[in-house]
């Protein structure tokens, strides 16, 4: 688990598009298992149903195969 620091320090750089495809979907599977994803404004909630749609990840906030490809 991610310190909350350090996820805010992630949700800035997601913001300023800092991050790697393999990071930000990193960082929504992080905010799919702790709930924020659903929490925050709604973009965040709107990009994570892409992702688990999309098959990057799945409803409890675990990377798929697809996401792990996504680090190479």
């Amino acid at each position: 688990m991610k310190t909350q620091t350090n996820l805010i320090d992630l949700i800035i750089a997601y913001e300023e598009g800092d991050l790697s495809d393999y990071e930000m979907v990193n960082l929504f599977a992080e905010l799919v298992r702790n709930g924020m994803a659903w929490s925050l404004q709604g973009h965040y909630g709107r990009t994570a149903a892409s992702l688990i749609e999309a098959g990057y990840i799945d409803r409890e906030g675990n990377l798929s195969l697809a996401a792990l490809e996504l680090e190479n």
